[in-house]
């Protein structure tokens, strides 16, 4: 039994920081209901290529985008643009601990599926609204979109090759961080509110930004410029206060050197045969080596040019410098501590037979999380439960059907 197990919830949001933070949950054990539109979905469905392949190896409709995000979960069509898919949301909601949604701001309201008409027949509902901006505020109403908010959050001002580098550009991450962040932060403000509930009764509403979160995840960043006034630049693989700390070349590739402090440093070079580095009045302390990284860091790639990865990796382990590969995920999967791990499972699948999917790094002693179900196709539940939680009969639910509601 997952910690979550005696929790419900209906989930309303699509793409991926709703889904994301509903995934959490469904993974720790909640019983998630994923509503979606009837014959479309969830955006994410149409996200491909690529796609699963089916046991011949070739392409089914399943999209990777949607895999990721959607396990733990059962899948309900549910047209809530009509009254009738509207009473069957409310009566789901009656019987759920927790909705999420992330419909532009008031766009639920003109549905009576808002928080404050779903309170009504849920007095301790926990009801978590994830918008791009938030509730409140001028841009209230404008769609957020990752990428953007990415910009607008400050990440891209910092991301990117070295601001002096010629033709350097501000970049965005390889994978919609915002989103993520946002859904990891909405799980964990659930959470909070679940324990507020049952040590009081009371529900209550979550209002979660994008940009919000874009902001507070800069950590150290953004304490930076509100601590000195000074506007953080990109600094590409570098750090701006430790060097090294970056990639370096090496005989057949790149590798990363973590060199935290003086004997780090010491041992690194060492490592590299040029141990005199460590003593130059120049480079012997780390504030040092960051005013005059342009003189050292050159030094450095000269010397990591002489060995391969694998020579750099061994050597540096050795002497116990924190470094690491660039890896491709081909590599990351074939790696030894992942696969000890055991982040690739492996789930039985109606449509693809055998579908991979990454595990949850969540690793807990007494309530583990565990892979129930995976990710659903369009409705799969959609039939039992509307039999078993809103006891409709065979008819009541064909007659839904004809009518386009579910």
């Amino acid at each position: 039994m997952g910690a979550l197990s005696h929790i419900r919830v209906l989930d309303l949001s699509r793409v991926l920081a709703g889904p994301w933070c509903a995934q959490n949950l469904a993974d720790l054990g909640a019983d998630v209901i994923k509503v979606e539109r009837p014959g479309a979905g969830d955006d994410t469905r149409h996200w491909g290529p690529p796609f699963a392949k089916d046991a011949q190896g070739k392409d089914t409709e399943e999209t990777a985008y949607f895999i990721a995000i959607n396990r733990n979960k059962q899948s309900i069509t549910v047209d809530i643009s009509q009254p009738e898919g509207q009473e069957i949301i409310r009566k789901l909601a009656a019987e759920s601990d927790i909705v999420i949604e992330n419909y532009k701001v008031d766009q639920l309201k003109k549905y009576g599926l808002d928080y404050e008409s779903l309170k009504k027949v849920k007095s301790d509902l926990i009801y978590c609204s994830i918008t791009g901006f938030g509730q409140t505020g001028p841009y209230a109403h404008r769609p957020g979109y990752d990428f953007i908010v990415q910009g607008m959050g400050g990440f891209m001002s910092v991301t990117g090759e070295e601001h002096e580098f010629t033709g350097a550009s501000p970049q965005k991450a390889g994978v919609a961080i915002a989103d993520i962040f946002t859904g990891m932060y909405a799980s964990t403000a659930i959470l909070a509110a679940v324990v507020h509930r049952d040590r009081t009764g009371e529900g209550q509403y979550i209002d979660m930004a994008l940009l919000d979160t874009q902001i507070a995840v800069m950590a150290n960043v953004a304490s930076a410029y509100l601590c000195s006034d000074e506007v953080p630049l990109r600094w590409g693989n570098a750090s701006p206060t430790i060097v090294p700390y970056q990639t370096l070349p090496t005989a057949d590739g790149w590798i990363i050197v973590a060199a935290g402090n003086n004997g780090q440093f010491k041992h690194f070079v060492t490592a590299g045969g040029e141990a005199h580095l460590a003593d130059n009045p120049l480079y012997c302390e780390n504030p040092l080596r960051v005013q005059h990284r342009k003189q050292l860091v050159p030094l450095l790639e000269e010397m990591t040019r002489k060995k391969t990865k694998a020579e750099w990796i061994t050597l540096l382990e050795t002497a116990r410098v924190p470094c690491g590969p660039i890896n491709n995920f081909k590599e990351v999967f074939e790696n030894e501590q992942v696969k000890a791990r055991e982040i690739e499972l492996h789930v039985p699948h109606p449509t693809t037979g055998q579908m991979k999917l990454v595990a949850s790094p969540m690793r807990l002693s007494k309530t583990p999380v565990e892979l129930r179900m995976p990710p659903p196709t369009l409705g799969q539940h959609t039939d039992a439960i509307l039999h078993e939680r809103l006891k409709l009969d065979t008819q009541a639910i064909e007659q839904l059907r004809k009518k386009g509601i579910i």
